[in-house]
């Protein structure tokens, strides 16, 4: 968002006084930037539920610590990735001067020798990665006839503010390119593509070489004759999947809506009379959570899966350690569990073997002692409290 300067005297908005609070406290350009973007965010009618303060119709403080929250985020990595950026022209300008300084180090002969190993190399690398793409392309192209249908549905992009459709976009980007990489990757199709959802995607370079379907229309017009393949993902389905359908079309929502539109693909699926179905997460770890996942990681624990043939794998490797935190924990404890017993029955078996070791002994003391007087009785028994020290015990 570009900071174009406070509005007219006429339209100037009063921000609330938890804005202001923040507007007063603001100790630097950057805060003073996201503290002021809060109130316009705040006071506009775009904003992601069209929500605009006014007497009757005041925002809720969970809602306005959320707005702060998402600011503050959005701040915080704008300065993270100028540093970033800094750091790597940094780089970048260091290794330059260290092959200077070695060019100037050496003879002409030895120089030229240094130029050619480093062009010869750099040739590599660029064959390298042309095979690479034409291996690619080739891979994505035989998806495209015998691979498994996997749709995104792109129908929700006027629920989502500008913000949530850039991260939609990076996530389709990242479900391309995991694609790609794939030894046996999918059939990737783009449905509903329309508006500024078609506008932003546009804007990716490369975007018109991508060996993906794009259809404007839904995909419910676009499988006219395959309806009855659809399959919609969604967590609230009760239906659960034990494996998937080479035959199948399975349709993931494209839809970053924090949580706004809960259960709208389940009802949009039962308006259309198409099937549902969920992953079978529950069977092989609790979420931290919800089980709502992003788009990206849906289509990586399916291309997962389309590899290794094994749900759980599939899932600790996609899904993040913060989101099944529950299921680690339980582990934990169980490991925890299984250690305290077998100390327990360690220290179970010890005290057995202890007590036999006293039980002999006294029996032999008994025998033995017969014919001892009291004081080498005593001293035999002291000897039994106090066994000798051994260097093995070391």
């Amino acid at each position: 968002m570009v900071y174009l300067g406070p509005p007219s005297p006429q339209t100037q908005p009063v921000p609330p006084p938890h804005l202001a609070s923040e507007l007063h406290r603001a100790k630097s350009p950057l805060t003073l930037f996201t503290a002021a973007n809060s109130v316009q965010m705040e006071t506009t009618a775009d904003s992601p539920r069209n929500e605009q303060i006014t007497p009757g119709n005041p925002i809720s403080k969970n809602a306005q610590k959320k707005i702060l929250k998402q600011q503050r985020y959005e701040a915080k990595k704008a300065v993270k990735k100028a540093q970033m950026k800094a750091d790597k022209k940094k780089e970048a300008e260091r290794r330059r001067k260290e092959w200077e300084e070695k060019l100037a180090s050496v003879g002409e002969e030895e120089r030229e020798k240094l130029i050619g190993e480093r062009k010869g190399l750099r040739k590599e690398r660029m064959d390298q990665r042309s095979e690479e793409r034409g291996r690619k392309i080739e891979r994505l192209n035989e998806a495209k006839v015998s691979g498994q249908n996997v749709v995104i549905d792109l129908e929700f992009a006027h629920l989502m503010s500008s913000a949530e459709l850039h991260s939609l976009v990076q996530q389709i980007m990242y479900c391309y390119a995991i694609n790609g990489r794939c030894a046996s990757p999918a059939h990737l199709w783009l449905t509903g593509c329309q508006g500024e959802m078609q506008n932003q995607l546009q804007r990716i370079p490369g975007y018109d070489k991508w060996i993906i379907e794009k259809k404007d229309q839904s995909y419910f017009e676009a499988f006219i004759d395959q309806r009855e393949s659809l399959v919609y993902l969604t967590a609230d389905s009760e239906t659960v999947l034990d494996e998937l359908d080479s035959k199948a079309i399975y349709i993931i929502g494209g839809l970053v809506d924090r949580n706004r539109w809960k259960g709208i693909t389940m009802k949009k699926a039962e308006e259309q009379g198409i099937k549902t179905a969920k992953l079978p997460i529950g069977n092989y770890l609790k979420m931290s959570s919800s089980q709502v996942l992003t788009v990206n990681q849906v289509v990586e624990i399916i291309l997962k899966y389309l590899e290794m043939k094994d749900w759980k794998e599939s899932f600790f490797q996609v899904i993040p350690q913060r989101k099944r935190c529950e299921a680690v924990s339980e582990a934990n404890e169980e490991r925890l569990e299984r250690n305290c017993n077998g100390m327990y029955e360690d220290e179970k078996r010890s005290k057995l073997e202890e007590r036999d070791f006293e039980t002999e002994d006294n029996r032999r003391l008994q025998v033995d002692g017969a014919g001892m007087d009291d004081q080498k009785i005593k001293k035999q028994c002291l000897e039994i409290e106090s066994p000798p020290f051994y260097l093995g015990s070391l």
